[in-house]
Parts: C-alpha cells; structure tokens; sequence
C-alpha cells in the first residue's frame, strides 16, 4: 500500500525552512505509530530539515534530482525518480513487504499523486507561518473519507488537532 501521510495547519501549511512550523507531540506519536516498521519516503529538502536524522525502525528513502547526493547513513536509499521508487518498491518479496508513506514535502505528494491508495492527513486547528503549503495538484475528491479522530489541546499540545484517513475511491 501506497499511503501520503503529513500534517497541516487551519490554511494547509505544511513547512517553514524545511521543518515543521509546530511541535505536537501527539501528533509526532501518530506519526511514529503510523510508520513504524513501514518505508517513509522523503524529498532531499525534508531529509536536510530534519538534519539527516534517520528515523530508526522505518527503511528511509530520499529522492533527489541530485545525481551525485550521498547520505552516510548506508540505511538511506537514494533514488531519483518516482519511477525508480516505483519499481524497487514492487521489487519487495512479497512475505516482507511493507507500506510506502510518502511523508513530504509538497514535490514528493506531487510526485506520487497518481500512486496513492491512502491519505494520512493531520488537520491543525491553528494557523502557522510558513513557506510551503499542502499542493492542490492533490485531488481529494478522488477519495473518501474513512476515519476521523479529534485530539484535543492538553498540556503537552498546544493546539488541538484532528487525524483524518482516506482511502481511494474505486
């Protein structure tokens, strides 16, 4: 399964210098819970935002149009192209395979718009500042919504946030 995953505030703000312009710790739980031991798929931006950090128990992957980019981490895979994402991703044996969340940023949902089975979208009710936004490109028309759990403010959380899953329509 093919999943987008990423959280946006109340005007579909999804970065600022390549980090989130919010900390949530709950909403980084559901994060970790949602990926873990899944594939996340990252731009080079992201991936340097997040200071090359390596999220542990996920296979990481960064696309970049870079030929030459290299990561020290020898767990990061380096592709450069959707279709080479595509076509290791369906190279997996079956009794391992996992989900592919392509986590950000807003090339990457771009990208691999047409590949998606499901949306992980964090909806926060606040607004940020910020540089990069959620793109439109992405339809959400083509899919339905399935679930929606609200998290209130607390005192770790600042700002109350709801999760929402879709699943493609067919």
């Amino acid at each position: 399964m093919i999943a987008g995953i990423w959280a946006e505030d109340a005007q579909g703000l999804i970065g600022s210098n390549g980090i989130l312009p919010w900390f949530l710790p709950s909403e980084l739980q559901h994060f970790k819970q949602t990926t873990m031991g899944q594939v996340i798929l990252m731009g080079r931006k992201t991936f340097e935002g997040m200071h090359k950090r390596v999220l542990p128990g996920r296979t990481t992957i960064v696309m970049t149009r870079d030929e030459t980019y290299k990561v020290a981490d020898e767990a990061v895979l380096v592709f450069h192209n959707p279709e080479a994402v595509l076509n290791w991703y369906q190279g997996q044996e079956p009794e391992s395979a996992k989900d592919l969340y392509i986590t950000g940023g807003a090339e990457m949902f771009i990208a691999f718009k047409d590949s998606f089975e499901q949306l992980y979208r964090t909806i926060i009710a606040g607004e940020f500042e910020g540089d990069t936004y959620f793109p439109k490109a992405l339809e959400m028309t083509n899919f339905k919504e399935v679930s929606s759990v609200t998290h209130p403010a607390d005192e770790k959380n600042d700002y109350a946030f709801t999760v929402k899953r879709y699943e493609i329509k067919r």
